[in-house]
């Protein structure tokens, strides 16, 4: 039970930076037991395969020896949850708290990327993690890496096995490999805390420069707040 209260935390967590109201919709995956994980149908697996609107991360068919167990695919994409793969013993809902009270080893979600301050997370640290932003929190068994045009979320159990996961990372609809780097993110992620010499030069060279562009921006919103709140 605790397990699974523990990964309620930490979706709830990530989804009070970014969606505000709760949203809770239940989708009755698989159900629940004691027994070997079933692996996802092959249908079900195809819904991923197929998923058409960006690209959808996962670690291979089986993680620490447990199959993948369920996905959502096209079927059970909300797009401000973002779209989910899961690796253990059953998947009982989808959605902000998703996966019940039974053992969740692991879930990759990944979501369009919207502009936001890290600050909900709490404790947090700020990492690299194969040559893009990363961010730990929760202990550290939650991780949420920045790249192309998505936010890759990494819920797990122990920090081990998320950091395992977050090195094994590729597409499952797109070409791609879990070894060497990731696409860096086109846009520039917001950070909270302190940030190393290694995150600071991986952030400083992203394409086109656009931390430096979004530096500017805000600076020059904040002066337009300035100016106007001394204007007669």
């Amino acid at each position: 039970m605790s397990n699974g209260s523990s990964a309620g935390r930490r979706r709830a967590a990530g989804a009070a930076r970014r969606w505000g109201p709760i949203l809770l919709v239940v989708l009755a995956l698989a159900g629940c037991g004691t027994s070997r994980p079933v692996q996802v149908r092959d249908y079900e697996l195809v819904s991923a395969q197929t998923f058409p609107f960006y690209r959808i991360y996962w670690v291979g068919p089986e993680f620490g020896g447990l199959p993948l167990s369920a996905v959502d695919g096209l079927s059970g994409y909300i797009s401000s949850v973002g779209d989910s793969v899961y690796y253990g013993n059953c998947v009982r809902s989808k959605g902000i708290f998703g996966g019940g009270s039974c053992r969740l080893p692991l879930q990759v979600t990944t979501v369009i990327y919207h502009r936001h301050s890290n600050q909900a997370l709490g404790a947090q640290r700020n990492i690299v993690i194969r040559g893009v932003p990363a961010v730990v929190y929760d202990g550290g068994r939650s991780m949420e890496l920045y790249s192309g045009h998505v936010a890759i979320d990494v819920f797990s159990d122990t920090f081990e096995h998320a950091l395992r996961a977050s090195q094994q990372l590729y597409p499952v609809n797109a070409p791609g490999s879990n070894k060497g780097e990731l696409p860096p993110p086109v846009y520039c992620p917001g950070p909270y805390g302190p940030v190393g010499l290694e995150e600071t030069r991986v952030l400083a060279n992203l394409p086109r420069h656009v931390c430096q562009k979004t530096l500017k921006e805000n600076e020059f919103q904040e002066s337009i707040k300035r100016s106007g709140s001394t204007s007669p």
